[in-house]
């Protein structure tokens, strides 16, 4: 199916243009609406606009509306490592090299296969435009990045788990080894983060960008190469956030081609970067679950390697 354009005029001032596209394009919940402001096919007299833009009146919107990717995902019997699980989610140990949602290039052998497999309910969330774009999926480890994921089971814990990342209520604690030991213990990253104008898949520090921190803590730096393994501690949820924050301040993740070194002077075929706790209130009994995952065998070779 070809790209599709619209054409809409506004005439109600004061209005957001996120909420002006989910009136007028049925089907298209507000997570598909943002992304075709953020990715540049929504334009208001011409310009790109910012999910909040509010109207003054008598505006002209523009919308291409690309393909709709098929919906369907098959389940595949994957084995995947359950830290816990009960009706209403599972918490899952990612490996690295597994990608958490089927894109274009990786239709099949994702950790959705995978969980459709496991929890057949799943698929009635394929019907619901609320949930469709989810399939339990609250939030996404990097193909390169292994550790705790949690996912919902049906709809209604769906909702509550993303209510808690929206209010940063859910603690996660990633390990990473950098290349460069930061010049303090301890500190804050603060620095926005929005899309690379030059380079549109990779993601920058930005001024005008969606607010981000990261809190940092060297727990090692005996290591060859002035290098150094870190506590992060995000308190925010910006795609690639560690990576673009570690790199900001001078100090990459060893492994990372996309935002560290070009030649990699320590051969891995992944990033160091591991999501070793994972921490929120369960959906219905509102305890609070923390788990832990610890390095896989390979980074700790490499932590040794590198004694």
């Amino acid at each position: 199916m070809p790209e599709q354009s619209l054409r809409l005029s506004v005439n109600e001032a004061r209005q957001r243009l996120d909420k002006f596209l989910l009136a007028h394009l049925p089907g298209y919940s507000r997570a598909q609406v943002q992304a075709l402001i953020r990715s540049g096919h929504v334009l208001v007299d011409g310009e790109a606009r910012k999910i909040g833009y509010k109207f003054k009146g008598g505006e002209a919107v523009s919308v291409s509306i690309p393909p709709r990717a098929e919906t369907s995902v098959e389940p595949e019997d994957i084995a995947l490592d359950i830290v816990y699980e009960d009706a209403r989610l599972a918490v899952i140990d990612k490996p690295a090299g597994m990608v958490v949602h089927p894109g274009p290039g990786n239709a099949s052998g994702t950790l959705v296969n995978a969980l459709l497999a496991r929890y057949p309910e799943l698929a009635d969330m394929m019907d619901d435009p609320e949930t469709q774009d989810r399939l339990g999926i609250i939030h996404r480890l990097d193909r390169g990045t292994s550790g705790l994921l949690v996912a919902a089971r049906n709809k209604p814990a769906l909702l509550a788990l993303m209510a808690q990342f929206q209010a940063r209520t859910v603690e996660k604690i990633y390990l990473a080894l950098l290349e460069k030991r930061p010049d303090s213990n301890m500190g804050l990253i603060d620095a926005p983060i929005a899309r690379d104008p030059r380079q549109r898949k990779r993601m920058a520090v930005r001024r005008g960008g969606k607010p981000a921190q990261t809190e940092f803590e060297v727990l090692d730096d005996d290591f060859q190469g002035d290098r150094a393994l870190a506590r992060l501690n995000l308190l925010t949820g910006r795609s690639h956030q560690i990576r673009v924050h570690m790199a900001f301040i001078g100090c990459p993740v060893v492994g990372d081609a996309v935002y560290g070194r070009r030649k990699q002077r320590v051969r891995m075929k992944r990033q160091f970067l591991h999501a070793h706790e994972l921490a929120f209130e369960h959906p219905v009994s509102g305890e609070r679950l923390r788990f832990v995952s610890e390095l896989p065998v390979g980074l700790r070779a490499v932590l040794e390697k590198l004694r």
